[in-house]
C-alpha cells in the first residue's frame, strides 16, 4: 500500500516540503545537517581511539603519579576554526 512511492509522489512530497520550509532555508537546513555529521563522525572516531587507548593503558604497567595535563582541541568540523576549543583532559589520580 505504502511501499511503491514513484516519481509523481517523491516530487509532490518535494514539492510540499519547499512549500513548508521555504527556498531559502534548504540550503542552511542541509548545511547544518552535513556539519552536525560530521561532528557525529569525528566524536565517534574519537571515542574510539580513546577506547583503544585506554585498554592499551590498563595493560601497561602503572607510571608515576604525576602526568602532565594534556591540553587537545576539539574541532566541532573539518575547517571550522571558529568553533574549536581546547579542553584539558582529566587525569586518573586514582591508586591501585
Amino acid at each position: 500500500m505504502f511501499g511503491r512511492l514513484g516519481a509523481p509522489e517523491i516530487i509532490l512530497i518535494l514539492v510540499v516540503i519547499i512549500l513548508l520550509f521555504g527556498a531559502k532555508k534548504l540550503p542552511d537546513m542541509a548545511r547544518s545537517l552535513g556539519k552536525s555529521a560530521r561532528i557525529l563522525k569525528s566524536e565517534a572516531k574519537a571515542m574510539k581511539s580513546e577506547g583503544q587507548d585506554n585498554a592499551a593503558a590498563a595493560s601497561a604497567p602503572p607510571q608515576d603519579d604525576q602526568q602532565p595535563q594534556v591540553q587537545r582541541t576539539i574541532q566541532a568540523a573539518p575547517g571550522d576554526v571558529t568553533s574549536s576549543r581546547p579542553v584539558t583532559e582529566p587525569t586518573d589520580t586514582t591508586k591501585r
